[in-house]
């Protein structure tokens, strides 16, 4: 039985999902949870024929690994086309196959420009180090498929100034990257039509008011705004029961000790699972 109300991680997965189109290339990063449910719900919906290009192992794989913690690197490596270098990844394959990726910035400005080094302007003493870029520097400047996502929006992210700048978003004066084409968190969606965020739609039990209460900037609100639309009942199912029955995505919207619960959780059901070869 499939409970009445999505949540809001579930909503951000099936808003991820919809982005998809059969045929595509994506690319997965390292723990995004969210993400990788978005992907492999797509995969079993509309869009079979998707391509990832996995950071685990710097893989290409056809055919996707289930949601996991402790066996994650094995079972995709498992199902791997092929591996290779992260250099090689960077200079070549992603400029090539130019893939639909999803970002998680730690802060981004009104046009899209992200931050994922460190909190604090002295990049020798900053407040706090963030996780790092990976290859964000690297593809922003070039790719025209950026996608962001941020689990629990806050004003902490959403800053009118970036503290360091480390993927690009819409700046026409520097003549290089496109921008993001979308954003999603907990509270809406948004685009980037005018070369700013602007909120598209609202999730159910969200007003534009709190939005812009938790955005550190104004923002801009689309003509037509509206409510997301939310999965069905069987979509609801589909994820909950054969995606991601762990729920291991909520570990992205989570802080503190109940994120360390859930994560134990996880774990502990994990393990039973694979003492159990059902691997």
């Amino acid at each position: 039985m499939v409970p009445e109300n999505p949540t809001p991680d579930e909503i951000m997965v099936f808003c991820i999902a919809r982005q998809l189109q059969d045929g595509e290339v994506v690319a997965q990063g390292i723990a995004t949870p969210l993400v990788a449910a978005a992907y492999l719900l797509a995969h079993l919906t509309h869009a079979p024929n998707l391509y990832f290009a996995s950071a685990i192992g710097q893989s290409i794989c056809r055919q996707p690994a289930r949601m996991g913690i402790t066996h994650i690197e094995r079972l995709w490596l498992d199902l791997t086309l092929t591996n290779t270098t992260f250099v090689r990844v960077v200079t070549e394959i992603l400029p090539s196959l130019r893939p639909k990726e999803f970002f998680r910035p730690g802060q981004m400005d009104p046009n899209g420009n992200t931050n994922n080094i460190a909190f604090g302007k002295n990049y020798q003493r900053p407040r706090m180090r963030m996780p790092g870029t990976g290859g964000i520097p690297d593809v922003t400047p070039f790719l025209g498929l950026i996608y962001l996502y941020v689990p629990r929006h806050s004003r902490v992210t959403f800053v009118p100034t970036l503290d360091i700048c480390s993927g690009i978003g819409h700046n026409p004066a520097r003549r290089m990257g496109q921008g993001p084409a979308y954003l999603i968190t907990n509270l809406g969606q948004f685009d980037f039509a005018n070369g700013q965020m602007r909120l598209t739609t609202v999730h159910p039990g969200v007003t534009p008011e709190q939005i812009q209460a938790h955005t550190g900037f104004p923002l801009e609100v689309a003509p037509d705004l509206h409510e997301t639309p939310l999965p069905s009942p069987a979509e609801l199912r589909l994820l909950r029961e054969q995606v991601d029955p762990l729920s291991i995505r909520r570990l992205e919207t989570l802080s503190g000790s109940e994120r360390r619960q859930h994560l134990r959780q996880i774990l502990t059901q994990e393990r039973h699972i694979v003492a159990d070869g059902l691997q």
